[in-house]
């Protein structure tokens, strides 16, 4: 049986984040999970079979001091960081000229900030380690933007981060430290009403939205694979592979 893993996952109370902290918490690893409210978090998590195994640091991911404290949290209480998982992130979809200052505010703290200061304070901790996975939640919508779902300010954040992993990846390779992205198309959780399915269905040629579990499954093969780095990983239904 291998070691438990220790894993820190940013924007851990609801969705996706929430579904990954109870996948690595259920197979024996531990979980120093972020939130902005750590009351949300705390209840999200009571039902997990081994509370014991996750941590709770509450606080803004745009604040470095943040990243900093998952860092220290996860060494003080684990002994260590083996997978960072920048989850947290919000979708903000409307016309170009409908965007506000606010809008951009808002996604450049949680998707670019929030991507950049965990991932610089995990990678700190990484070279002295020199072992390491960074798996970055981007979105498929980034490598193949779409007409009906405008969606600039998303675009522009996230296909950022796509080739920031790949600069990550050759950055960190010489300290054995690897960095993918998981893209997902559209995911059934909590952010998406039930009445907009239909529309969203339609949106992949596999004509169905993803289940939180199939992104699941592709963070725990990329924080597990061990000669797989600088790959974005559409998870999408075929959403991104081009004109259908």
């Amino acid at each position: 049986m291998s070691q438990p893993k220790t894993v820190i996952i940013t924007g851990a109370s609801s969705g996706i984040g929430l579904a990954l902290a109870e996948a690595y918490v259920r197979r024996g690893d531990r979980v120093v999970g972020n939130a902005r409210d750590g009351e949300r978090l705390q209840r999200a998590v009571a039902s997990f079979a081994t509370p014991a195994n996750f941590e709770i640091v509450a606080g803004d991911v745009a604040d470095p001091a943040v990243g900093e404290a998952l860092v220290k949290r996860a060494v003080e209480r684990f002994g260590g960081v083996d997978i960072l998982v920048n989850n947290a992130g919000i979708f903000n979809a409307k016309p170009l000229v409908e965007y506000t200052s606010e809008d951009l505010e808002a996604i450049v703290n949680t998707n670019l900030k929030g991507f950049f200061y965990p991932s610089q304070a995990a990678a700190r901790h990484m070279i002295g380690r020199k072992a390491g996975h960074i798996v970055n939640i981007t979105a498929s919508i980034a490598s193949q933007p779409l007409q009906s779902v405008p969606a600039v300010l998303p675009v522009l954040i996230k296909g950022g981060i796509n080739q920031a992993t790949k600069a990550m990846a050759l950055e960190l390779a010489p300290h054995h430290i690897q960095v993918s992205a998981v893209a997902p198309g559209i995911v059934d959780t909590p952010m998406y009403s039930k009445e907009m399915h239909d529309f969203l269905n339609g949106l992949s040629p596999a004509g169905r939205i993803a289940d939180v579990r199939e992104i699941v499954d592709a963070v725990l093969y990329l924080g597990d694979a061990a000669f797989t780095t600088g790959v974005v990983l559409p998870v999408d239904g075929g959403m991104s592979a081009g004109k259908w």
